[in-house]
């Protein structure tokens, strides 16, 4: 993975500066508690030796004291360095799932793309504190040893005997902690990947009556994710006995070293009491074991979205469109989809200011064509020119003021109707909006909303065909010299399709060159040529009425009505 794809920008995250504070707390508190053991076994000396011990006391309570104000801090610093991190991380990945398009939905699936934005994300986002504390966490040990080496060396070298264990131990609890987290993460994401298709296919379920079965489906992982669940435990439990296990042990070495060295008048009372303390510190394998399972769930964590930002977004060039009427041109396009070809080496050419319908039976590559001529999808093979210009050297903002597009889904992201039209539209005006609407025959229905083009979408009653106009009125109000309907016309009743291609091969309302995805014949006749696309190639292109009088193009309008010639 090149550094371009890292999911966060370096070991201290989007916010360096706060976490580099963060490190700076937590050493302080560490460097604090390694004090105080050496500040009480002094004072406990100065008491038995009945000296002046008031100013040592007082050293005492200053640094619980100072303890206590730098955990404060570093919990709230450890919270806001946690919630700009997964900020950060949920913009990064949301701006390039939508860069990348419809290739990382299909990948991952939405439910899995939504459990990595937000349950992968929060956990990822505690990377830079789970460093700074297990930074902190090994200062503790480190110090501890030194610490008992200026007590006395015999006590350091006890505890170092015991090291290279514990050393084993923690490094074979991180590798089977990881694999725990992913495995758990991965099953995660594909009860949700279940889930969110269920959802979208809710009617289809409850038309069908097979609520229990897609609820055994989307549960039948449940297990699966309850063993890995069972497995993290059993890993931190396993690591946390055989520490202590071992960490005791350690310690009362270090105590009966310090015991034989105070019998010997070698030590004092205080410094075995430190000696206990620092013991203590030093082979706190448990505070190690808790803040290497935190880092291990934000490292798998982060490898889930690095998987996401690893899909590669489509680059942009550096040229604008030269003026031209919108010729649009593909040379040899080859599109595959799961190891077919669906483009075939296609070649057409749009005449700039003409309407071309793109007909077709279903699953022959018309919708992908329509993505491929506006750069929502890339080819495998060959270009596609606007005017000349190769769409690929275009930048983001010169293809997308020039290409506009209608679906037959459009998507309605939820602001008012007007919003919702000129969404495209850097400066949208209520003129410009109004036209658009008229033109797609929307304005009517939209007057009669309770709060007209005010209202907001999620709160407009509207059918599917109502839900297309919306869709057809923000195309046309984008303008562009390229203007894409992926059968944009299916739901509009007959007498609305009519109206709104005789507008479009009138010029349109903006003119330009016009692509339309057709099924009906109605529709393909009013365009001026059409491209008939058969087997993933384009088998001829004509007038309508001239490619009628073959069978096989009458066929592909052969069901329903569509079948009859207009």
């Amino acid at each position: 993975m090149t550094p371009a794809n890292r999911t966060l920008p370096g070991p201290l995250g989007p916010a360096p500066a706060r976490c580099l504070v963060l490190c700076l707390v937590s050493t302080a508190a560490t460097g604090a508690g390694l004090l105080l053991p050496a500040a009480l076994g002094h004072t406990l000396d100065l008491l038995l030796s009945h000296s002046p011990a008031t100013r040592w006391v007082l050293y005492c309570t200053a640094i619980i004291v100072l303890l206590a104000l730098l955990d404060a801090c570093e919990t709230v610093l450890g919270g806001t360095v946690d919630a700009r991190t997964t900020a950060w991380l949920r913009r990064r990945l949301t701006g390039h799932v939508l860069a990348v398009g419809p290739r990382a939905g299909a990948r991952f699936g939405p439910g899995d793309l939504v459990a990595r934005l937000v349950g992968n994300a929060a956990q990822a986002g505690t990377a830079p504190t789970a460093r700074a504390a297990l930074l902190a966490a090994l200062a503790g040990p480190v110090g501890g040893v030194v610490a008992l080496a200026l007590i006395d060396p015999w006590l350091a070298a006890v505890l170092l005997a015991g090291a290279p264990v514990l050393a084993l131990l923690l490094r074979a609890f991180a590798r089977d902690t990881r694999e725990c987290v992913t495995r758990y993460q991965q099953v995660q994401g594909r009860m949700a990947r279940a889930l969110s298709e269920a959802v979208g296919g809710h009617r289809t379920i409850e038309a069908a009556g097979t609520a229990d079965r897609e609820t055994a489906r989307i549960l039948r992982p449940l297990p699966e994710l309850s063993d890995a669940g069972h497995r993290m435990w059993q890993v931190q439990g396993r690591a946390a006995g055989r520490s202590v296990a071992v960490a005791p042990l350690l310690q009362l070495g270090v105590v009966a070293v310090a015991g034989v060295l105070l019998a010997r008048h070698r030590l004092t009372v205080g410094e075995v009491l430190a000696a206990s303390r620092y013991a203590v510190l030093a082979a706190g394998v448990g505070v190690l074991v808790g803040h290497l399972a935190g880092l291990a769930r934000a490292r798998a964590a982060t490898a889930r979205l690095d998987e996401v930002l690893a899909e590669p977004a489509p680059g942009y060039g550096d040229r604008s469109l030269p003026p031209g009427p919108g010729r649009l041109e593909l040379r040899g396009v080859t599109a595959r989809r799961g190891g077919r070809a669906v483009l075939d080496g296609v070649d057409l050419v749009v005449p700039g200011g003409t309407t071309l319908a793109v007909v077709g039976r279903s699953g022959g590559g018309k919708s992908l064509l329509a993505a491929v001529a506006g750069r929502l999808a890339e080819p495998d093979a060959g270009e596609v020119l606007l005017d000349g210009v190769p769409l690929r050297e275009l930048t983001h903002d010169a293809l997308r003021r020039a290409v506009g597009h209608a679906f037959e889904r459009p998507a309605l992201l939820g602001g008012t109707v007007e919003e919702e039209i000129g969404l495209a539209l850097s400066s949208p005006t209520p003129d410009r909006v109004r036209e658009a609407a008229r033109t797609a025959h929307a304005d009517d229905f939209v007057r009669r909303l309770p709060q007209g083009y005010a209202t907001a979408v999620a709160d407009a009653p509207r059918s599917g065909g109502e839900s297309q106009r919306l869709g057809l009125a923000r195309a046309f109000a984008h303008g562009g010299r390229l203007l894409i309907l992926d059968d944009a016309l299916s739901s509009l009743d007959t007498v609305t399709e009519a109206r709104i291609t005789a507008a479009l091969a009138n010029g349109g309302p903006h003119g330009g060159t016009r692509l339309l995805i057709a099924h009906r014949a109605a529709t393909a006749a009013r365009a001026d040529a059409v491209a008939w696309l058969d087997g993933g190639r384009v088998r001829a292109v004509g007038p309508h009425e001239r490619l009628w009088q073959i069978p096989e193009y009458r066929a592909v309008f052969a069901d329903g009505a569509d079948g009859e010639r207009p």
